[in-house]
């Protein structure tokens, strides 16, 4: 650990202080985390369905008849380079690019406004701690959390 500091002004909703601490780890990278990703998912679930499959069967039979005609005497790896494109491309064509979900952000204006009147009610109690703004700020996290909650849950729904 090189260094520890709190933060007496942040809001973490608790009564306990935001504690940063500075650390300096050291890693390895492994071998396979290493190998980059160029990122290109294919919609494999056309392959389930029979119209997906067999449009993807004549696609790759006609990419690989075209591609015999090459010369056999070429060189292993370009072989190779040439088999991975026709797979790749008929792929992309045939089946198409898998789409990844589209989060919805759960977090709005509205939920700004909640944490503006938490952090009032915070600091109310803090200048004042009677008891009147004890249950005014317990009332005013129950709302917060009650809100923050039902929106995540109608986000999971959809």
């Amino acid at each position: 650990m090189l260094g520890v500091r709190r933060f007496r002004g942040a809001d973490c909703d608790t009564d306990h202080y935001l504690v940063v601490a500075k650390v300096r780890e050291r890693l390895i990278v492994s071998k396979p985390a290493a190998q980059k990703f160029d990122g290109e998912r294919f919609n494999l679930r056309k392959l389930n369905e029979l119209e997906g499959r067999k449009q993807y069967q004549i696609e790759i039979t006609n990419r690989f008849s075209a591609f015999e005609n090459f010369s056999d005497g070429e060189d292993i790896n370009r072989a190779w380079e040439n088999i991975k494109e026709v797979i790749k491309t008929s792929a992309k064509e045939s089946l198409g690019l898998h789409e990844l979900k589209q989060h919805k952000p759960c977090f709005d204006e509205d939920c700004l406004g909640f944490l503006d009147q938490r952090k009032q009610a915070k600091m109310q109690w803090v200048q004042d701690p009677r008891q009147s703004n004890v249950d005014n700020l317990n009332n005013v996290k129950c709302e917060a959390s009650r809100h923050f909650r039902t929106k995540r849950n109608i986000l999971k729904i959809k």
